[in-house]
């Protein structure tokens, strides 16, 4: 394929045919071809033995469900966006390592949340994970996709001076869904202090700490809606944990996205990243800085 495509990985779970479906239409709106690729899981000792052995046995059937997956796969998306041009391509290796490798060069890579299981598993939850941290592309981990009434994507703006990369692509996103854009910054808030009656309120400190934000998310946001014209935009601060603020975001919009720091490791529990691509109740797409 000579123009960039967008690549999708299955194993054959529905779960992950349903990612299919999510790239293929993603392909169809931004008109680039789709690629999908599926890895045979196949144990160190399977690699490379010859003659017939158990192992060898076990191996084929193994890259026989690989090739089945990719044809079903294929299938599905040339049945939903007809006149697509779908390409098929099966990984050898390790899947996390080997599916983060085929979306080099890619628009986007997406990966369902989950999979089939051990021998088979492409998209299991620790595989998506660490594709979505460690591609060189943004990566959409597809989950349940919402209902959402009205064409909504949503970002998070953790870091208000590195989050160039991340805005580029949902205003993109937006754009190209004709959807309306909310930027959602999330921080910690001081303790509150308590009055001698027992009612908790706000601290001037907190006030000036959202005020501040508030001014300058809305001063980042109005260079994009110079460039964006065509997309709605608003705007929150809230103070709370950034990873649950942006599950409940996505809960009313179609698309989520965070940035994120290129081959910065697996998220820990903590981690905002973690805690999305945990919570989430639809598509989320991490975007890495450049």
């Amino acid at each position: 394929m000579a123009a960039k495509p967008i690549v999708a990985a299955t194993d054959g779970s529905e779960q992950s045919l349903r990612a299919v479906e999510w790239a293929a239409r993603e392909a169809a709106l931004r008109g680039a071809p789709l690629r999908i690729v599926s890895a045979a899981a196949l144990l160190p000792r399977m690699i490379g033995r010859q003659g017939g052995a158990a192992f060898d046995t076990v191996a084929d059937v193994i890259r026989k469900d690989r090739d089945r997956a990719l044809a079903a796969a294929a299938n599905r998306a040339a049945e939903l966006v007809p006149g697509l041009l779908v390409d098929t391509d099966p990984l050898t290796g390790p899947p996390a390592q080997a599916v983060t490798e085929a979306g080099s060069g890619a628009l986007m890579l997406v990966v369902g949340s989950r999979g089939l299981g051990a021998f088979t598993a492409l998209v299991l939850g620790s595989v998506s994970r660490y594709v979505a941290t460690h591609a060189s592309c943004p990566v959409a981990v597809i989950r349940d996709e919402t209902a959402a009434a009205h064409r909504q994507v949503g970002i998070g703006v953790g870091d208000l001076e590195h989050c160039a990369d991340s805005l580029t692509f949902a205003f993109e996103e937006a754009s190209l869904r004709q959807a309306t854009l909310t930027a959602i910054h999330a921080w910690h808030a001081p303790q509150t202090d308590i009055s001698r009656a027992g009612e908790a309120f706000t601290t001037p400190d907190v006030l000036a700490v959202e005020a501040e934000a508030t001014r300058a998310l809305a001063g980042l946001l109005d260079d994009w809606r110079h460039k964006y014209p065509d997309v709605p935009v608003s705007q929150d601060v809230v103070p709370g944990h950034p990873g649950r603020a942006l599950a409940g975001l996505s809960a009313r919009a179609e698309l989520l996205v965070i940035g994120r720091h290129p081959h910065a490791g697996l998220p820990g529990p903590g981690s905002v990243t973690h805690a999305v691509l945990t919570h989430a109740h639809g598509p989320v797409v991490t975007v890495p800085s450049s």
